[in-house]
């Protein structure tokens, strides 16, 4: 089997942090957002993964060769014209199934099904009462989907597409694309949501299975709960007492081996990674940085890149990167 991850985007929801970092690579708990996703695919038998690249794409590259014992195979996208648009450009390379996975989101799935379901491709869903925010799959009693409904104002269901998929009538998937980007463009995009209608219409099943767990990665607010969680589900790390005499440790909390603090409050929910100082200041229910520097000031709600130094003030709900800060978006 053959995995199919696009990482052209570029992370407008995480500036000024994304000018410098790719968004698959962003720490959430003190790891890239990719990690979580590749550990997740550990267990299946992946022939090679295409990777769809644009924005920051060197630094991608070089951290999938340097990083994941996988075959890699890199194609760029120059035009962001959607996902449709972007997982055409693996079709020269595809001759069978394949796995469709976005990294804005951290899943808890049961992906053994691709080995057992009888359908010609799933789509993973969560559940979710904010049905208004996303695109909903709709099914029939058999599970199967009917459609896929964006943005629904009306509860026609409360099933989240994901943005995980596998796909085993890969033919009649790249048929649906080439269907797609025969339309004129959604809003200026194609998306591939459309190609699954197009199967659908075209007599295809495609099973809807749930995740127990999904965390979005994609905004400040959002990653903040998913540093939250992963902080709670095993990637908490307190600080030697040593390190921590003189301050208020509120827990959870992940701080690295090589911080430093003192006269510090520091949590709930907040990593610290390696090399930083926090010295007569308070953060909470934020994500910092190696080498961050944070003196008589307020970290609360945001995400600080490697290297920024803080001083006698407050940084509430933005992104702090090489100097700048945005409001968290």
């Amino acid at each position: 089997m053959k995995v199919i991850v696009p990482l052209a985007g570029k992370g407008t929801r995480l500036l000024p942090l994304t000018k410098r970092v790719p968004k698959p690579l962003v720490h959430v708990a003190g790891r890239p957002v990719m990690d979580y996703v590749m550990d997740a695919l550990s267990g299946l038998d992946v022939e090679e993964m295409i990777v769809i690249v644009g924005h920051l794409k060197e630094e991608i590259q070089k951290y999938i060769v340097g990083n994941y014992p996988v075959r890699a195979r890199f194609v760029e996208q120059k035009t962001l014209d959607g996902t449709a648009g972007a997982i055409n450009l693996a079709r020269p390379y595809v001759n069978g199934p394949v796995l469709i996975v976005f990294v804005d989101t951290l899943f808890e799935a049961d992906l053994s099904l691709v080995r057992t379901a009888d359908a010609d491709g799933i789509l993973w869903a969560k559940e979710v009462e904010d049905y208004q925010r996303f695109g909903v799959i709709v099914t029939d009693g058999r599970g199967h989907m009917t459609k896929i409904v964006e943005k629904p104002d009306t509860p026609v269901s409360k099933l989240a597409n994901i943005g995980l998929y596998y796909v085993r009538d890969w033919r009649t998937l790249f048929d649906g694309i080439a269907h797609v980007l025969a339309q004129p463009p959604n809003k200026g995009e194609f998306y591939l949501t459309d190609a699954f209608q197009f199967m659908v219409e075209q007599g295809r099943r495609l099973l809807t299975a749930r995740v127990t767990g999904w965390y979005d990665c994609g905004k400040v607010d959002t990653l903040l709960e998913t540093n939250r969680h992963l902080l709670q589900r095993g990637r908490a790390l307190p600080p030697a007492a040593a390190a921590a005499r003189g301050c208020t440790i509120v827990p959870p909390v992940r701080i690295e081996p090589g911080v430093t603090l003192r006269s510090a409050t520091v949590g709930p929910n907040v990593t610290i990674e390696a090399g930083s100082t926090i010295e007569d200041s308070t953060v909470a229910n934020s994500i910092l940085g190696r080498n961050v520097r944070v003196t008589r000031g307020v970290v609360r709600g945001s995400l600080v890149g490697d290297d920024q130094v803080i001083a006698d003030r407050e940084v509430v709900a933005s992104v702090m990167d090489a100097g700048d800060i945005a409001p968290a978006q």
